[in-house]
């Protein structure tokens, strides 16, 4: 059941990028300085960019956190995170700069036919999204380590458990176009799969 309450929320041409406030991001990087948070991982100095027509999410939470670079680079980030997602034509691109070569870009493709992409425990550290979105059941401003409808916060993650998040049973977003830095799973199935490395970048090399 959806409503316009507290149900179904549906934002045309949804765009947020949730990040701690000031205050926040400062306590982070305290934090992160003396060793009493830490990334999963070190995250590469550049963002890939990722479209899908459709991105069906069970279990939805999305809070503000910091990814740290190779090199101590500290980049803010949302985090969203799914239960489960199925994903349909997804597709990944990233250009590698090469000294004297020029750029390589990398594409990746997936679920493009019958079959979807599917995967479990899926976070996704993004600083900007475009799609059209309907949730199910959200709720809006609940601490982060409070929330029960998503899988929570990523072990590792830099963030503040009281910190800002949003939640919903289910998120269902349309025509995604996002820039992230990392992508984990704790399983993440690629149907069709298909991978191509060419040289150049921009419109017809990467996926948009």
């Amino acid at each position: 059941m959806e409503s316009l309450v507290r149900g179904g929320t549906r934002w045309k041409r949804f765009a947020v990028v949730m990040v701690p406030s000031v205050a926040a991001t400062a306590a982070i990087g305290v934090a992160l300085g003396q060793g009493a948070l830490a990334a999963s991982f070190s995250v590469s100095g550049q963002q890939f960019k990722v479209t899908a027509s459709k991105l069906t999410g069970e279990g939805f939470v999305q809070y503000g956190a910091l990814d740290t670079q190779h090199g101590g680079k500290v980049v803010p980030v949302a985090v969203s995170a799914f239960n489960s997602a199925t994903i349909e034509d997804l597709c990944q691109s990233v250009v590698v700069p090469v000294p004297v070569f020029g750029d390589v870009t990398l594409k990746l493709g997936a679920g493009s036919g019958s079959t979807p992409v599917e995967a479990k425990n899926l976070y996704i550290d993004l600083d900007q999204l475009n799609a059209d979105a309907t949730f199910t059941n959200i709720n809006i401003g609940v601490a982060a380590a409070d929330s029960t409808k998503g899988p929570g916060i990523k072990a590792g993650d830099a963030a503040l458990p009281g910190s800002f998040a949003q939640e919903a049973d289910k998120a269902v977003l349309t025509d995604v176009k996002q820039t992230a830095w990392a992508t984990s799973a704790g399983t993440f199935k690629l149907s069709g799969l298909s991978m191509s490395v060419k040289k150049g970048s921009g419109a017809g090399f990467e996926c948009y």
